[in-house]
């Protein structure tokens, strides 16, 4: 549950600061500071979420994850609920630079770009345990829907329209007789389904197997454009 009385903005504690290069502002060094606090703060809400669930989590619980004072925590994001939407939309703003590189460093091919965006998923640094548990966690509470799609909504149909493009054009190019959006909506909702089994941990399941089925979906739904992944 959110907290519904923040407590009141005080003064960051002095901390030392980083030492500056010969000519480099000191503004700029405070700046660094105050944005490597954040995230700080930012990794440890996304551990607790991890470890304890949304409602769970309290501001004092991130303070201590990540080593600051209670009163840094309070001087950066004031309440819990600026804390959790601030994390929200870290990790929004996370996977949508990852896929988005994954996209561009595929280059102009679209089978080889939607492999690329569906491998992207399944990779370390944003399919983790931690991760996942914590997307997870705000999936699960229905106070944060309204929020999500608030930071999320725009990112998610972006996503969205680009598996829906790249789904048409190898249709085009294959002369497949499916519907490009229904089979968009079906990777995708595999690929969720995938990081929710992987998540939850009930079964034999790896960031490699789970992106073996992925490619065995593309190389059933596209025949001509990907070859049957091998057992």
């Amino acid at each position: 549950m959110l907290e519904t009385s923040p407590p009141m903005k005080t003064p960051e504690p002095e901390e030392p600061q980083p030492a500056l290069r010969k000519g480099e502002p000191e503004k700029r060094g405070r700046k660094q500071s105050k944005e490597v606090r954040r995230l700080q703060l930012i990794e440890a809400t996304i551990d607790s979420l991890a470890k304890r669930g949304y409602s769970e989590t309290t501001m004092a619980d991130v303070a201590d994850g990540a080593g600051l004072s209670r009163g840094i925590v309070n001087f950066h994001f004031e309440s819990k609920e600026k804390l959790l939407v601030a994390t929200l939309q870290f990790m929004a703003d996370e996977y949508a630079a990852h896929w988005r590189a994954a996209l561009h460093k595929a280059g102009d091919d679209p089978a080889r770009q939607l492999a690329a965006v569906v491998a992207a998923d399944f990779e370390r640094s944003i399919c983790n345990k931690r991760k996942l548990a914590a997307w997870c966690a705000f999936w699960g509470e229905a106070k944060s829907r309204p929020t999500y799609q608030a930071l999320c909504g725009a990112r998610d149909a972006a996503y969205q329209s680009v598996i829906v493009d790249l789904c048409r054009t190898l249709k085009e190019d294959g002369g497949y007789a499916f519907e490009p959006q229904g089979t968009a909506l079906a990777l995708s909702a595999m690929l969720e389904g995938l990081w929710l089994r992987l998540m939850m941990g009930t079964e034999d399941v790896t960031r490699e197997s789970a992106l073996q089925a992925a490619n065995e979906f593309l190389a059933l739904a596209f025949p001509r454009h990907y070859a049957r992944p091998a057992a």
